[in-house]
């Protein structure tokens, strides 16, 4: 049986809850503004997921196990065959389907599905509205472990789904790709220094991934609402979109926005700004334009 799309919502994974050939992951990271300088602190959610999680899910340690350990970058994805030994540890399988949530903001669910989707395996969504949508409607909880039945989930790597640094240098002339920054606009224009080096990558575009949920309970707009957003920075006049922002996470939720939306050519740029900020030789430009 294959997913529903991108997003489930919790009353399909309510109805779904049980089935032997679905996996239920949280990847659930905090982050904590530094008090003495730029840049934030991960906390793992590895606490709050023992103390209550969806029935039948299990915790996925995106900060440590599932980051490639040879890359200075932090949050890197791991080579594809790692990342599918991994999940294959948790009961992952070829034939299995997945749901991925985080409590707090979605990027870490989405970050984690764009990790699937990169090494060919499609039966995954995001929980839209995440745990604390679960919780607000009063849907069961457990502090049970899961036991997982290891399975074999075959990398099929999708390269394009990801951009390096040179890719992003090249777009920066290259008039068939849009280059979207998901940070909030104070990051975008360099009026707040979070990196180390305040400003946006020349060329680049800003959508807030903040602007692509509903406010009321933490949802992704419909794609006709979504749409406009990016048409508004000209996303949809450009064959390619490559996503960004302080590490690859928030840029998974615009590109997720942007598949629901329409595009079929997304990419996200996993060093971001933490790996741009770190060579002296790149430029970043300061303002509200591009």
């Amino acid at each position: 049986m294959d997913m529903p799309g991108n997003l489930v919502s919790t009353e399909w994974l309510a109805a779904q809850l049980g089935a032997p050939d679905l996996r239920v992951l949280d990847a659930t990271v905090f982050l904590h503004m530094n008090p003495d300088g730029p840049g934030y602190t991960p906390e793992s959610g590895r606490a709050r997921f023992d103390a209550a999680h969806v029935p039948g899910a299990q915790f996925v340690d995106l900060i440590e196990a599932f980051s490639d350990p040879e890359n200075d970058v932090r949050f890197m994805m791991p080579p594809a065959a790692r990342f599918c030994e991994l999940a294959g540890a948790l009961g992952v399988g070829d034939d299995t389907r997945v749901v991925v949530y985080s409590s707090g903001s979605p990027m870490w669910a989405t970050r984690l599905w764009w990790m699937f989707r990169s090494v060919g395996f499609e039966r995954c969504a995001v929980l839209d509205g995440g745990y604390a949508k679960w919780l607000k409607e009063g849907r069961a909880t457990s502090s049970e472990p899961t036991v997982p039945v290891p399975a074999t989930l075959t990398p099929r790597p999708r390269p394009s789904l990801w951009a390096g640094k040179e890719d992003v240098l090249h777009a920066m002339n290259d008039p068939a790709v849009c280059t979207i920054n998901a940070l909030s606009p104070a990051v975008y224009t360099g009026e707040r220094n979070t990196y180390g080096r305040a400003g946006h990558i020349p060329g680049s575009v800003n959508v807030f991934y903040d602007t692509l949920l509903n406010p009321e309970d933490g949802t992704f707009l419909p794609p006709d609402r979504l749409r406009p957003l990016f048409d508004a920075v000209g996303a949809f006049e450009r064959p390619r979109v490559i996503c960004y922002c302080g590490g690859g996470i928030s840029a998974t939720m615009d590109a997720l926005a942007l598949l629901q939306a329409g595009h079929r050519d997304v990419a996200v740029y996993d060093g971001s700004m933490w790996e741009w900020v770190s060579d002296p030789g790149l430029p970043l430009k300061l303002g509200a334009d591009a």
